[in-house]
């Protein structure tokens, strides 16, 4: 063998060497494409799943995230971002990836609960020691109040916290018009729509926007953390929705990757009474009745409704209220007052 083909086989093996060590890496690595305000549960809930992975299959894992507004990172997932798992807010940003090819059609029936492990609700934030005294939904709409709102076009927060208004006036016995003419009036008090659940937060504390933030009941604990404990009070509306956390797999990159198996046992985990445990320490309502139980004093009863039963549908209510040119976009427009 002449010395030219002897660095040619060299040269390939390296190379196939590199590409099976490549495929090898990809095959242990996951990307979970996540929403804003979960980022500091899988951050914790990731190192849990490492060591489980670990001490049940002697294998090493790698997770990497990317948070931002949920509408936002399914959008990305769409046009090509290459996730192995999407957790989401809101189960519409998980339809319209099933819509794409991208997650499989049943993708709700691939886990239990409806493929969400953990729940949560909207709450309003307010300063210290509630200086303008709210204590319930109607509050939000009096005039001279400003109200942080995540933009429902591109976040589940915002698509909760608009629903969980509209919603309050229907449980009390209100009709859609005069929903449609409270949420209004809500919107009309909103100085600035933000991207992302953690943009809003930003907005409320670092630039010191509005007398009011609704957000995640998750939120909270976040907020503490990040920004300093007893720099918001935490006002549970009389009424409020309660927002389901869905997951999925991402058929399209796993199968790519060959990561379907740890794809699913990173979901499946979510149950485990561990995972619940690390969910309720970040103010996330586990499915766990043991967990929930236990963590009565953090998740205080208030009356909740679901999406299904005022709207049918989380993708009902996008077509009706979130589209471009439905119910939003008629009662709001920006800079009007």
């Amino acid at each position: 063998m002449t010395s030219k083909i002897k660095n040619i086989a060299a040269a390939l093996a390296v190379a196939s060497s590199a590409l099976a060590g490549n495929a090898f890496a990809q095959a242990n690595q996951l990307l979970n494409v996540s929403y804003d305000v979960a980022r500091e549960f899988y951050k914790d809930y990731n190192t849990a799943f490492v060591a489980h992975y670990k001490k049940t299959t002697g294998k090493d894992v790698k997770v990497d995230q990317s948070h931002a507004g949920s509408s936002a990172q399914a959008r990305a997932v769409a046009d090509g971002l290459d996730a192995d798992v999407v957790t989401m807010n809101t189960t519409t940003d998980i339809e319209f990836l099933a819509d794409k090819g991208v997650v499989a059609k049943d993708w709700a029936k691939r886990f239990p609960d409806n493929a969400a492990p953990t729940t949560s609700t909207m709450l309003i934030l307010v300063r210290k020691g509630n200086p303008k005294g709210i204590k319930d939904w109607d509050d939000l709409v009096k005039p001279g109040t400003q109200v942080v709102i995540v933009n429902p076009k591109t976040g589940g927060n915002g698509r909760y916290a608009y629903l969980a208004a509209w919603g309050y006036v229907k449980k009390k016995g209100g009709t859609d018009a005069q929903a449609a003419e409270f949420v209004g009036k809500l919107f009309k008090n909103v100085p600035v729509l933000a991207r992302g659940g953690r943009d809003a937060t930003t907005a409320f504390l670092q630039r010191n926007i509005g007398d009011a933030l609704i957000t995640f009941e998750s939120e909270v604990v976040s907020i503490d953390r990040d920004f300093g404990a007893g720099k918001v009070d935490a006002v549970y509306p009389s009424i409020s929705i309660l927002a389901e956390n869905p997951v999925a797999v991402v058929e399209r990159t796993t199968a790519k990757k060959g990561t379907g198996e740890l794809a699913k046992a990173y979901l499946d985990y979510l149950y485990s009474e561990e995972a619940q445990e690390i969910a309720a320490k970040h103010a996330l309502r586990p499915r766990s009745p043991t967990v929930l139980k236990k963590h009565a004093d953090t998740f205080k009863p208030l009356q909740l409704f679901t999406v299904q039963e005022l709207f049918g549908s989380l993708s009902e209510a996008q077509k009706v209220h979130f589209n471009d040119g439905a119910q939003f976009d008629k009662i709001y427009t920006p800079g009007a007052k």
